[in-house]
């Protein structure tokens, strides 16, 4: 028996394996997957965990189950291909959207743990928010230790999952156009772009470390960079005035009402 298994191997379910044997929360040999396509199979072997075809054979090694595969897939994993959960099985859905009650639905039987992670987990700094079904106290600990590995986990309600969504799981994209904009405007100044993107990608870590660590607001920490008649107001004045913050609130807001439109909400 494997002490956790993946339905599904994608990217996100494979940086997820990375940061659990990284951080020593499983060995490979505790790790089992599974993906339709052999090319995915080959590239997760590669981590020395175990891979198979079908979710069934995944769900009779591990008593816990992380729901990997993109939400259109879910359905049809029970219904078409009848994959059957046991009252032992804890199951891990990062399935984007699917609520509790619908998985609920799928496997009667099972403890439910649902969690929003992103992307960031590649590289050990995820930002996940996760709602208990019916899970226990110890399964929640359990949850938190497997995001923990990857990086911060909160719990949350289950009605504040496409807040979760808008905040954590999709701001990195928002996060990437401006660092996207600030390496164009330095290389406009003249610095190489490998410099400019190493410069600016390292003051987004420090800041988000910043706001982690200090305590401070993010209003506190805006006055703290800016000097009476320094350079960095003179920036602000102009994100001020072009609406930045009205601007980035709308994209995380667009991203919280479509997560609810996939809910069914």
């Amino acid at each position: 028996m494997a002490s956790i298994g993946f339905i599904g191997a994608g990217r996100m379910a494979e940086a997820m394996i990375k940061g659990l044997i990284a951080r020593g929360v499983y060995s490979k040999d505790d790790v089992v997957a599974c993906a339709p396509s052999e090319e995915t199979r080959k590239r997760v072997s590669s981590l020395g965990v175990g891979m198979y075809e079908s979710a069934g054979e995944v769900a009779g090694l591990a008593d816990i189950l992380v729901l990997a595969v993109k939400p259109k897939h879910v359905q049809g994993l029970f219904e078409s291909e009848g994959l059957k959960l046991k009252k032992s099985h804890l199951l891990i859905s990062i399935a984007a959207g699917i609520t509790i009650e619908t998985l609920k639905s799928y496997v009667p039987d099972s403890r439910i743990v649902r969690v929003m992670p992103n992307h960031c987990c590649a590289v050990l700094e995820g930002a996940a928010g996760f709602a208990r079904g019916n899970a226990t106290d110890d399964d929640i600990e359990l949850v938190k230790r497997i995001f923990s590995a990857t990086g911060l986990a909160v719990e949350v309600r289950e009605r504040d999952m496409d807040a979760v969504t808008g905040v954590s799981g999709s701001s990195p994209a928002f996060v990437y156009m401006f660092l996207r904009a600030v390496v164009k405007a330095g290389t406009g100044a003249g610095l190489t772009e490998d410099v400019a993107t190493k410069l600016a990608a390292q003051s987004l870590v420090g800041a988000g470390r910043m706001a982690l660590e200090t305590g401070m607001t993010p209003e506190a920490l805006v006055d703290n960079v800016c000097s009476p008649g320094g350079t960095t107001i003179e920036g602000v004045k102009v994100l001020d005035a072009g609406g930045f913050e009205e601007l980035v609130e709308k994209a995380v807001s667009a991203s919280v009402e479509r997560s609810k439109e996939m809910s069914g909400r």
